[in-house]
């Protein structure tokens, strides 16, 4: 699918809101909903197969592994960024640890409870909320272990450098974890290219999933030194020949990192997927930062602080002083969006177009 007019036409709340909280949770998409009541359905027959459920989230293992610029075999099964996050963390050599001091919890708890643990975990400030590239290379130094970073920062939209922070961590010999929630299904990722060692990502944000299907991507080499948060049935070679008794044999591959799989999420989370594989990456990734340039440029005329912006990002935040009622000014006019703290949060993904960027500025009005 290469029209985006057909795949707006893929979600049906768009026909009664202008949707542009994408950074919160995504809308249901026909296919995503077609999966979710088929599995119903099957459930409520009590003629279903979980294994056949436990396929469909096997094959999200290649469709996550394409948007990255991975391999299939180095990608793991979770429930939540928290886990995927912790499961690298819990098998870190000790040394030090950097994390931006705003980051979403999900991406900074599991760093931060390894001081308990004896290590060094230096949170970067973020002046007016906002972490950029440069503070974070500045705290990258010799014995530093790893970095956690968010691409596109959850409260505000702000987009770091990520080839500038793989090109640092590789001279210090530190792993760059990257949380990819608020990036990945709008922005195109290479692992590769941007020198990344883990990247992990929720699903039920841009990629357009039910929430309950996560995805940790570990680079070949970083492998042998990633251990299972709970190892679990999942975790060695073949997970469904035997369910009984030892001995534990990891699986080579990241199959190992696996936690169970909650069974509806997974269908939906495979039918999001590969409706996401129907379009072309750059031409997503152009529509979501153009729309987001257009509504920042306007709202910028009009007089409206916005936070700033380094990398462009499909994610605009306008300082407001009365959050509440902007909130239900923009609720008004059937404008969904998300108000964190002082800011109004808006995100456009590849299904909104010329006309929600227009409600919305006429739902905001002018200073």
């Amino acid at each position: 699918m290469t029209d985006l007019a057909a795949f707006r036409a893929q979600f049906p709340a768009l026909g009664r809101v202008t949707y542009l909280n994408n950074a919160t949770a995504a809308p249901g998409a026909l296919p995503v909903l077609d999966a979710l009541r088929r599995v119903e359905g099957e459930w409520e027959a009590g003629e279903f197969s979980w294994q056949a459920w436990e396929a469909e989230g096997e094959a999200t293992r290649e469709l996550f592994a394409r948007l990255v610029g991975g391999h299939a075999e180095d990608v793991a099964l979770l429930p939540t960024l928290a886990e995927a996050a912790a499961t690298v963390a819990g098998s870190l050599p000790r040394g030090r640890v950097v994390v931006g001091e705003r980051e979403f919890t999900s991406n900074l708890f599991p760093w931060l409870a390894l001081r308990d643990r004896g290590f060094d975990v230096v949170e970067v400030p973020a002046p007016d909320g906002v972490t950029r590239t440069d503070a974070m290379v500045e705290a990258i130094t010799d014995g530093t272990v790893l970095v956690a970073v968010t691409e596109v920062q959850s409260s505000n939209g702000f987009r770091v450098h990520l080839e500038e922070l793989g090109r640092r961590c590789r001279e210090a010999g530190a792993r760059l974890f990257v949380d990819a929630c608020q990036s990945l299904g709008a922005l195109r990722l290479d692992v590769n290219a941007a020198g990344v060692d883990f990247v992990a990502a929720h699903g039920y944000k841009w990629l357009l999933a039910p929430r309950g299907a996560a995805w940790l991507w570990v680079r070949p080499e970083r492998l042998d030194e990633v251990r299972p948060l709970a190892p679990n049935w999942k975790s060695i070679p073949d997970p469904y020949s035997e369910y009984y008794g030892g001995p534990l044999t990891l699986a080579p591959t990241a199959r190992k990192l696996d936690a169970p799989m909650a069974w509806f999420s997974w269908p939906g989370a495979r039918a999001a997927l590969d409706l996401l594989a129907t379009l072309d990456p750059e031409a997503v990734e152009r529509r979501c930062l153009e729309l987001a340039a257009a509504f920042r440029d306007e709202a910028l005329a009009r007089g409206f602080d916005l936070v700033p912006e380094d990398a462009p990002t499909q994610v605009v935040a306008i300082r407001v002083s009365d959050p509440r009622q902007v909130r239900e000014r923009l609720l008004a006019r059937k404008v969904i969006g998300a108000v964190r703290a002082d800011l109004l949060r808006l995100g456009f993904h590849a299904y909104n177009d010329e006309s929600d960027v227009a409600a919305a500025l006429d739902a905001l009005g002018s200073v």
